[in-house]
């Protein structure tokens, strides 16, 4: 795949926008709008009086706007200094407003030439080298258009051109610019697609609050500002169900729906409001596998490579199994009951899917049959449990105390089994079918921290008990795993590590984010502020918009993360990793059934003052400031919501 690493990258799903920082789209690599997977403009070069400007900034202005300034020498008589500027402003929606500002101090007679062009090839094509031709074109109106057997694009201009020849793809414009003065055009994308794809992100039927945060740390108030702004960019409706919307994974390779990734986004994203988690829960109910076969109540999902020490995992597992921790979760926000109980019948699949594969056995093999057990596997399986049963016995539905039962067999097998005594002990990563354990410390047991929220505010039980929880904090807070970035996704003594593996030793958003919260919510604040200080500074160098992973590089003075060149930014999970970063150092934890709400924050108070606004609990506003003492202040909250601190 082509670098993406330093593209600027515009974002409204279905709508696409990548540039490089020259501004120019010149019709290589993945330069171009896009519109539903297809490149609808590859080519949009600007030249003003026969040049072209001259680069001096690019920079993103928005999840959804690119910001680009050229200079241009127009006149003869100007000396060294450039008297025209060009200032071009690119959105993911499929416009691009170019402004012509004059300094100069007398009037200038100028052309402006925009040449176009587009290969209408699908974005997989363009990324494999293999775009095809670029199309003729025809002369439409106030621009120009092309057709292939596959579909149609046009741009359009206002005002319209003096002149615009298909042959060149060329639109012109004789245009006189006063003094100090200024003129604009703009060109506007349309395909037969348009009318049907809309961005749900920059309508008002957008499904998430907008959260702010204030205080001492400028850093966590851009990340949540950024995080929220790429969470609505990613949105997308279901085809069939438009009401419905989830997060696509991430942008530009994963512009659909992994079901894994938006189930974890949409649960971080919680304390913004439970539509999202509604929405994605019911599109994905569509896909569950029903009837009485053993993949009864699996939610499809791909193989993902998990680094060279385990065989790929499946995400149709790992979706399964969030998918009742989702609903569950959501009821505590303040999902409405009657909403709980039309997604209850595909939850109760789902925890009848765990069972039937669990068989008599006690631990849950990754992917079926004869995958092995891994621990991330057993947390994800633990978890659903606990919280599937607790769902089930509120809403008086049966099986939850076989599912409970079944918990804690595992929770008993599973010290002694995953435990592996070395150095005082950590969890294996993996136990082989035969039941040998698979010793290598990687990133996916924070999932071992991550318990899930129970009534009236408690943490449901997790699968390590304390001793071993120190244990896993340390090695968690240690210098082969901690980067001084981020968390890696191997240890860097492991066998096989590769500072850029996206499994085998990169550092990746999500995992660092579940283990900040999971540490702080043990009680193990060192640790956990060490990762999210780390997670803060690298979140600084890629301008508050983190990618899903970059390299485990060990930090150095006055150094930078290495991006990771084929990384999606932005991303689902790493842009609601800013939501759970924020509600977990204010230990929000609420049980909108009960009428409750409780506020544990960190006593450390990491990050200094810190207040937020703009959250949703039991379908009301909710605003909360943590004092530099770690004391909590509720400012706003649903009426009738009792607080606890």
């Amino acid at each position: 795949m082509p670098p993406v690493h330093t593209a600027l990258v515009c974002v409204a799903l279905p709508g696409l926008a990548i540039s490089t920082e020259q501004g120019q789209l010149t019709g290589h690599g993945l330069d171009g709008f896009y519109r539903a997977g297809r490149r609808t403009l590859s080519r949009c070069q600007v030249k003003v009086a026969g040049r072209e400007p001259l680069p001096v900034q690019a920079r993103m202005i928005g999840a959804d706007r690119a910001r680009f300034v050229g200079t241009v020498r127009a006149s003869a008589d100007s000396g060294p200094d450039p008297d025209v500027i060009v200032e071009r402003t690119r959105g993911a929606e499929g416009t691009e407003r170019i402004v012509l500002y004059s300094a100069a101090s007398r009037a200038l007679r100028l052309s402006l030439e925009v040449a176009l062009g587009t290969d209408l090839a699908e974005l997989a094509s363009v990324a494999s080298g293999w775009p095809g031709p670029e199309l003729p074109a025809t002369v439409n109106d106030s621009g120009l258009r092309w057709t292939c057997a596959t579909g149609e694009s046009a741009v359009t201009a206002d005002p319209p051109p003096a002149d615009a020849l298909a042959s060149a793809g060329l639109l012109r414009w004789q245009l006189e610019l006063p003094a100090g003065g200024s003129w604009t055009v703009e060109l506007r994308v349309r395909t037969d697609r348009t009318k049907n794809h809309r961005a749900v992100g920059q309508s008002a039927a957008s499904p998430l609050a907008q959260p702010r945060a204030v205080g001492d740390d400028p850093g966590i108030q851009a990340l949540l500002h950024t995080g929220a702004e790429d969470l609505r960019a990613l949105l997308l409706r279901d085809p069939a169900h438009p009401s419905d919307t989830y997060l696509a994974a991430g942008v530009p390779w994963r512009c659909g729906r992994a079901p894994a990734e938006a189930l974890a986004a949409a649960r971080m994203t919680l304390p913004l409001g439970t539509r999202l988690a509604a929405g994605t829960l019911r599109s994905l109910a569509r896909t569950q596998i029903v009837g009485s076969g053993a993949r009864s109540g699996l939610i499809p999902g791909p193989l993902r490579d998990a680094g060279p020490h385990l065989p790929p995992g499946c995400t149709a597992t790992e979706a399964t199994l969030l998918f009742p921790v989702l609903l569950a979760e959501a009821r505590r926000w303040g999902l409405a009951e009657k909403e709980t109980r039309e997604l209850l019948p595909a939850a109760e699949r789902c925890l009848a899917w765990l069972r039937t594969a669990v068989g008599d056995g006690t631990y849950l093999a990754d992917p079926r049959p004869g995958g092995p057990f891994r621990c991330e596997t057993q947390a994800h399986a633990h978890r659903a449990a606990v919280l599937g049963a607790e769902l089930l016995d509120e809403t008086g539905r049966p099986g939850g105390e076989g599912l409970r039962q079944w918990a804690q067999q595992l929770r008993a097998a599973f010290q002694e089994d995953f435990w592996v005594e070395d150095g005082g002990g950590r969890p294996a990563v993996a136990r082989a079918p035969d039941g040998h354990p698979l010793p290598q410390l990687g990133a996916g047991t924070v999932h071992l921290l991550d318990t899930g929220l129970l009534g009236s505010g408690a943490l449901a039980p997790g699968l390590l008990d304390k001793t071993r929880t120190e244990h896993l904090a340390r090695l968690l807070g240690g210098p082969a795993m901690d980067s001084g970035w981020g968390l890696r996704s191997l240890g860097a003594r492991e066998a096989a590590y590769n500072p850029f593996g996206h499994r085998s030793g990169a550092v990746r958003v999500h995992e660092t984010a579940v283990a900040v919260a999971g540490l702080f919510a043990a009680g193990h604040e060192k640790e956990a502020s060490a990762l999210l200080r780390g997670l803060l500074d690298a979140a600084q160098t890629f301008g508050h918009r983190l990618p899903e992973m970059y390299a485990g590089e060990q930090r150095t003075q006055g150094g930078a993360p290495v991006p990771h060149p084929a990384a999606c930014r932005p991303t689902a999970t790493a842009a609601a990793a800013s939501v759970l970063l924020v509600s977990s150092l204010a230990g929000i934890r609420p049980d909108a059934p009960a009428g409750t709400v409780t506020v544990r924050p960190v006593g450390s108070a990491p990050l200094g003052e810190i207040g937020l606004t703009g959250l949703r609990i039991a379908g009301g506003p909710f605003s909360v400031r943590i004092s530099r003492l770690g004391l909590a202040m509720v400012e706003e909250a649903a009426d009738g919501l009792q607080l606890g601190m």
